[in-house]
């Protein structure tokens, strides 16, 4: 079957590359033709927009609706952003159009991807639409006006009622939709998981090499690898917690990975609550070194409050740092613990204190650590997308089944 997924974001971000992009590698592996029609962050100054890897068509065909160079992020203002949408809107739709496919996969349900596959796929081409829910778009985006908000409310509530099947990473989306009348039976539920292509052999003098450059040798290291966008990833509140990791156990470091649009306000506030010589911000890392940079945490945190943003998400790092054997400490929120199993340890969401109490255990109890590493190395099996694929694909045959409600 030759599938095409429209994507709003590309190869380099979260959803891209945790879920995406490895679920098209997997696809072709199983024998279908996928291309990935998708958006770039930094369009203008993309020097390759359409290319062949692993067996899948890439094509960039316009701008992202922000801009990022290196770990720091940008949005546009409303005319600009008016400017780009129409821009990327049409080209995605016109790429749609003439896209050699059998079907066509949106990955989330944005305003852009939603009409490219409404006009280009459903209304020209006539062809059967299926749908990807990773986040609740409208409560996880950052808006700068209600009218934004208020557009992607009517995509995201109103494109699942075209497709003939909705795939999604966590219970909360399953039941947002099916409160919503979408069948329960038609909605696949897939979490992600791990890219066994980039978690399959780490170095470990690569480890160490980036070990010695960060000055981290005979450190303990608390690791967060993420978004650094305050709007929906609370490292406000693991910085509270770390402070308190930090007066009670000496020689801690807090290791920041990633970029986004609060970086230099986040470094602002490190600054501020005195934690400078203890907190590293590596910047955002390129997709091959995410993995090194993971294995060389002690606990890999997940700061979490317990809101729709949070039960909405299956966040990358739990199955990332399972893959590494990295114990996980994250608040009890959505689908978790189910990910987690022994893998980690469950905190009071939005509680400093009790975040702090859960990585001072999984630094200090060593046999506590082993055996969550231990039990992560078991469970990751499960989780690498050469196995989640096969449920993935059941949306295809579910959907044909008229009598799914």
């Amino acid at each position: 079957m030759r599938i095409t997924l429209l994507l709003t974001q590309d190869l380099t971000y979260p959803s891209g590359l945790g879920r995406y992009w490895p679920l098209a590698k997997e696809l072709v592996r199983l024998g279908h033709e996928v291309d990935i029609i998708a958006l770039h962050h930094d369009f203008g100054n993309l020097k390759r927009r359409s290319w062949q890897e692993k067996g899948v068509g890439i094509h960039y065909v316009g701008q992202m609706h922000v801009r990022q160079v290196g770990a720091r992020r940008w949005y546009f203002n409303t005319l600009d952003l008016l400017r780009v949408v129409a821009a990327s809107t049409w080209s995605m739709t016109v790429r749609a159009i003439f896209a050699k496919t059998d079907v066509v996969h949106l990955g989330k349900p944005q305003p852009i991807n939603g009409v490219a596959a409404l006009v280009g796929a459903k209304l020209f081409r006539r062809k059967p639409l299926y749908l990807d829910c990773d986040d609740y778009e409208a409560e996880s985006n950052r808006f700068s006006a209600l009218w934004q908000k208020r557009t992607f409310v009517l995509f995201e509530d109103n494109l699942p009622k075209f497709t003939k099947g909705l795939t999604v990473n966590t219970h909360f989306l399953a039941e947002r939709n099916a409160a919503l009348g979408y069948p329960k039976g038609r909605i696949i539920y897939v979490p992600n998981g791990i890219d066994r292509d980039r978690f399959g052999h780490v170095d470990p003098q690569r480890v160490q090499k980036l070990r010695d450059s960060l000055g981290l040798e005979g450190k303990r290291v608390v690791l967060y690898v993420g978004s650094l966008s305050l709007a929906n990833h609370p490292v406000g509140l693991l910085l509270e917690a770390f402070a308190i990791v930090g007066q009670r156990l000496q020689n801690t470091v807090l290791l920041l990975v990633g970029g986004g649009e609060d970086y230099d306000l986040i470094g602002n506030r490190v600054k501020e609550m005195g934690l400078k010589d203890k907190v590293v911000m590596a910047g955002r890392a390129s997709p091959d070194l995410v993995p090194y940079y993971l294995k060389l945490g002690d606990v890999s945190v997940d700061p979490v409050y317990d809101d729709v943003v949070a039960r909405a998400r299956s966040p990358l790092k739990l199955f990332e740092s399972m893959a590494l054997g990295v114990p996980v400490v994250t608040g009890d929120v959505g689908d978790r613990g189910e990910v987690l199993g022994q893998a980690g340890l469950l905190v009071a969401p939005g509680d400093a204190g009790s975040l702090a109490e859960g990585i001072l255990t999984a630094l200090r109890d060593g046999s506590q650590a082993k055996a969550m590493a231990e039990a992560a190395l078991e469970m990751r099996e499960q989780y690498y997308w050469d196995v989640r694929v096969k449920d993935f694909v059941q949306v295809y045959s579910l959907a044909d089944d008229s009598s799914l409600s």
